[in-house]
């Protein structure tokens, strides 16, 4: 079955504010029934808003709801073992009921050594695994590298088609599960928010 997705922020003003159980009711209606919501933040803290609104999320009836996590890759930041587990561990405690949860690697304020990156990537996705915790990756550093290719694929390119098309294998990926064709959208139910397409429920 195709299913529209909503996807919070991965830009600031995509759904950085709360969404109440009548928001998530209300875009129910509109027909959207997937969402995925920032768990961790770059500054290397929980986001307590995305983890309100998964409860939301579920308390309107939701039944597909993942997390991502915005990792904190600079200097003084937690190793990524230690930001995984906090991430993982509140989720737990906090009684917050997920599908998956997705690694946001936006390369922008990330150090300019590949395999650096590629190594904290890689200790990451083991942590998640090592807790038995479904992963996916939204981007990649380093388009040549494949260490991750086994994870599902959420693939951002805001070409305004809600399909595959247009899809140029990298990284070992010869398919992406997730297109995020459009972002910061004005959308439905007065939400601000980033539009994906899938025919595929992860």
């Amino acid at each position: 079955m195709i299913r529209s997705l909503l996807i919070s922020a991965l830009v600031a003003t995509a759904l950085a504010d709360s969404c109440s159980t009548a928001c998530f009711e209300c875009l129910a209606k509109n027909g959207f029934d997937f969402y995925v919501a920032r768990v961790w933040e770059s500054i290397g803290d929980l986001d307590r808003t995305g983890i309100q609104n998964i409860k939301n999320a579920k308390a309107a009836g939701w039944q597909f709801v993942d997390g991502y996590i915005f990792p904190c890759h600079k200097a003084g930041c937690a190793s990524p073992e230690a930001q995984i587990e906090a991430t993982v561990n509140n989720l737990h405690s906090d009684g917050v009921k997920f599908g998956m949860l997705w690694l946001d690697i936006e390369i922008q304020d990330w150090p300019a050594n590949h395999a650096t990156n590629q190594n904290f990537i890689t200790r990451m996705g083991n942590q998640l695994t090592k807790m038995g915790v479904n992963w996916g990756v939204y981007s990649i550093v380093g388009i040549n590298w494949s260490g991750v290719s086994h994870r599902p694929l959420w693939w951002a390119n805001y070409n305004g088609h809600k399909d595959f098309s247009n899809f140029v294998p990298f990284g070992g990926w010869s398919k992406p599960s997730i297109h995020q064709y459009a972002g910061d959208v004005n959308g439905a139910c007065g939400v601000n928010m980033d539009l994906n397409w899938s025919i595929l429920l992860i």
